[in-house]
């Protein structure tokens, strides 16, 4: 078997005249002033990040304290959240149950990294009160990642158990991988590609009370069938009774041809 393949036909450089190759120097030179001014941005647009960043600090302080007079509100916020809830288990959830605090970290140079620390109060699964995964650009200027190793209590190694196929809504997983939330603490394969600690970073933080408050869609489809039952209860009643009215009037047509 021959197999054919298709050259392709590359076109020699056109030369250029002495006026476009003046052209082509200038566009050159303007580009490199294009350049030096978008790097000049960047370094600006850095310095009002670390700005903001610290003037935001006080209020995310606050919001901590009000977060921890509301019961399971980050267990809840990670269950309504598509993304996440779609790597927990049945026994994540009920670990998560005692999280009760989150913080974000983002170093000076932002561009270098931050951290996620999760806070637990005294639970039968660890030992640890404190869970942190910090992502920062190694000595080579890589993307690298580090974590807390979590003492696991006798039996609870919630990374060491088979993968479960349903969470507690009783939707199939999304991904086989990890087995467990947990097993995110473990996993340094690809820092500079950590979809979860992205997501927590830019989309939980920011704001995770809109998560918080997404309503239980379980909830919504359930009353969504009672309505529609009903609906159809009533739709029964109704033909019930046309078809009750039809049979009276065939009777009153009866009893008049008997007279």
């Amino acid at each position: 078997m021959f197999l054919l393949l298709a050259k392709t036909h590359l076109n020699p450089p056109v030369p250029h005249s002495k006026e476009q190759q003046e052209a082509i120097e200038h566009i050159d030179e303007v580009q490199n002033e294009i350049d030096r001014l978008n790097e000049q941005a960047s370094e600006e647009i850095l310095k009002v990040e670390q700005k903001y960043n610290k003037l935001r600090q006080p209020f995310f302080q606050k919001r901590s304290e009000l977060i921890a007079k509301i019961p399971n509100f980050w267990v809840t916020t990670f269950v309504n959240h598509p993304q996440v809830s779609a790597l927990l288990g049945e026994e994540d959830e009920e670990a998560l149950h005692y999280l009760s605090r989150v913080e974000v970290t983002e170093f000076e140079d932002i561009k270098s990294g931050y951290r996620i620390d999760f806070y637990f109060d005294e639970n039968p699964y660890f030992e640890n009160k404190v869970l942190s995964k910090e992502f920062h650009l190694n000595e080579s200027g890589d993307p690298s990642s580090k974590s807390t190793e979590i003492k696991w209590k006798s039996g609870k190694d919630l990374t060491k158990r088979s993968s479960q196929t349903q969470n507690k809504a009783g939707r199939k997983r999304q991904h086989e991988e990890p087995e467990s939330f947990f097993t995110w603490f473990t996993d340094h394969a690809d820092a500079g590609a950590d979809e979860l600690g992205e997501v927590i970073k830019d989309d939980i933080w920011p704001n995770p009370l809109q998560y918080y408050l997404v309503p239980d869609m379980d909830d919504e489809e359930g009353e969504g069938e009672d309505d529609e039952e009903d609906e159809e209860g009533l739709e029964d009643i109704d033909e019930e009774g046309d078809e009750d009215g039809e049979e009276d009037e065939e009777d009153d047509g009866e009893d008049g041809e008997v007279k």
